[in-house]
């Protein structure tokens, strides 16, 4: 196994004794949960949309001509709860969310309140891996209400100033699986049986995942993980901008691994790759400096209070020693990241060459990345073929 940076083994041997193995606190960094058992070729790209989304382009039809929130009201069953504590276990919520019952009649459903309703923006946005829909906020607080709603099944935790998007997979649509059963009751007809029947076919059809659960995302539209533009150095109206591009690229990178590598993760190699793929969208190529920022460490080997880097390290232990191992391990990926794009650009900053980036990064641990030997491992995970062809 690797060494550990800033110290030497026998030092490590030491630091053990007292505050465990180094080894062991930061062994999730060897961590890659992606199969690529099933990795599709360019010529393939894009992929088709999942079937979730022929319903968020009547959702979206909707609201181009009633109101926004009363139409995600209508469908998205959570939508017609507050964010209470203690609400996800109420019997109306039970009822509603894992059996689909109306709510029309439940006095727990008093609905989410916004400050805001009428600035949400409901649209669908193309990756690589297919459209994805989007909810988008311009009010941070409606922002965190609906993270709260889909994320934390409406219970009123705190959401940290640095979260700014959020992935929601795998959501049970229970207005899909209205359509579905009416649709199944038009195909087959009236009979007597046909209550008793559709027990049998809702069996059949909770088999089929792609019938009824949904991903989309959640944004918001502010300051990338809360980083000022003053810290970066550009104008204030164009870190707004470009916070949007980073932000849905960043969340795109996780559609597209989750699609096409089967897992979408909180964790520091997922975070890394999505966003060099959000920052490369935003500024045409990588930048070190920026991902330090987001992650806190723009004045390493000092960490500031607030940055993001904090945000995947829950239910983990560290010791200083190791969290300044990690912090240095952070580091180093990032600027060899910028040191190898720099090299190969443009071939890798568009188009293929940047699908086969995504692959190259995506079959890598953190430590590889951070390693002296990162280039040549990137290049032996298939980009060193590509960028021949290119030539």
């Amino acid at each position: 196994m690797p060494g550990w940076p800033g110290a030497s083994w026998l030092e490590l041997a030491l630091m053990a004794e007292e505050c465990g193995s180094l080894q062991e606190q930061l062994s999730f960094f060897l961590e890659n949960n992606f199969d690529h058992t099933h990795v599709k070729p360019w010529r393939e790209i894009p992929l088709a949309d999942e079937p979730f989304v022929g319903a968020w382009e009547e959702y979206i039809r909707d609201i181009n001509v009633k109101n926004p929130l009363a139409v995600l009201k209508n469908k998205l069953v959570q939508l017609n709860f507050p964010v209470k504590e203690g609400i996800s276990k109420s019997t109306d919520y039970q009822m509603a969310t894992k059996r689909g019952l109306d709510t029309v009649l439940m006095p727990g459903a008093t609905g989410v309140e916004l400050e805001e309703p009428g600035n949400i923006e409901v649209y669908l946005y193309q990756t690589i891996a297919g459209r994805i829909p989007v909810i988008q906020m311009r009010n941070r607080n409606d922002f965190e209400t609906l993270v709260r709603v889909f994320f934390y099944k409406n219970e009123p935790v705190s959401i940290p100033p640095s979260m700014g998007a959020c992935m929601i997979k795998g959501y049970n649509n229970w207005d899909r699986v209205k359509k579905y059963k009416e649709k199944w009751h038009s195909d087959n007809g009236y009979k007597e049986s046909m209550d008793f029947l559709w027990k049998f076919e809702f069996e059949i059809m909770k088999s089929r995942p792609e019938l009824y659960q949904d991903t989309f995302f959640v944004l918001s539209d502010k300051e990338y993980s809360n980083v000022p533009a003053g810290m970066l150095g550009i104008p204030e109206g164009e870190w707004r901008r470009l916070s949007l591009v980073i932000r849905r690229e960043h969340e795109a990178a996780h559609y597209c691994t989750l699609r096409f590598f089967g897992s979408a993760r909180d964790h520091l190699l997922d975070e890394l790759i999505a966003d060099y793929m959000g920052i490369v969208a935003a500024a045409g190529r990588y930048i070190a400096r920026w991902f330090l920022c987001f992650m806190g460490l723009e004045n390493y080997p000092a960490f500031r209070s607030g940055g993001r880097l904090v945000n995947y390290l829950k239910n983990k232990e560290l010791s200083g020693e190791a969290f300044e191992a990690l912090n240095a391990y952070v580091k180093n990926a990032a600027q060899n990241l910028e040191t190898f794009s720099e090299k190969y650009a443009p071939g890798i900053y568009q188009g293929e060459g940047k699908y086969k980036m995504l692959l190259a990064l995506s079959k890598m641990d953190f430590i590889e990345l951070a390693s002296e030997d990162m280039e040549k491992q990137l290049l032996k995970n298939g980009l060193g073929a590509f960028l021949e062809k290119e030539v």
